[in-house]
């Protein structure tokens, strides 16, 4: 059983609210748009990271993460990427990377849109975090917690982390 943080789109944002949370996390997820390595510097001082670089990060997040990361974590079969799309309107490289990888968890971000959702097509969940960061369109800036045991997805829970 772990406890796990998936955020995204940071832009180089980290603070005391979002801290409290990543603290208690058995391991955090970074769907891109880290911004700055100070973000998952200071991340992996608590916690395990697992993350992927986005449209906005530069040549040192993108040596040290994968555009596409694939993982297998207590009987869960994860796919992560930034620009991935959702169930219905995935992009290109998604769709390859689904077939390739057969996920039962695609994880995704770029939209700054909170999205969870079945795709019955792939038999996946899709689950974008929305923005945890204060750069972009969103209003409100939130993270997903979830409980992973023996590859169920259980007590999952938007956390809201107030205005941009």
């Amino acid at each position: 059983m772990k406890k796990i943080l998936l955020l995204s789109d940071t832009h180089g944002h980290l603070d005391e609210r979002m801290l409290k949370y990543i603290k208690k996390a058995d391991e955090v997820w970074h769907a891109g748009d880290i911004g700055m390595t100070d973000v998952t510097d200071t991340i992996k001082k608590f916690t395990p990271l697992r993350a992927v670089y986005g449209n906005i990060d530069g040549s040192e997040l993108r040596k040290e993460f994968p555009e596409i990361q694939f993982f297998k974590l207590d009987n869960l079969k994860v796919l992560m990427t930034h620009i991935g799309g959702y169930p219905g309107r995935y992009n290109a490289k998604a769709r390859e990377a689904i077939q390739k990888y057969m996920p039962d968890l695609f994880v995704t971000g770029h939209s700054h849109i909170l999205k969870v959702m079945y795709d019955k097509k792939n038999k996946l969940l899709h689950m974008n975090p929305g923005a945890a960061g204060k750069h972009g369109f969103h209003k409100k800036r939130t993270m997903l917690r979830f409980i992973l045991d023996d590859g169920e997805i259980k007590d999952l829970e938007v956390i809201e982390l107030g205005d941009r």
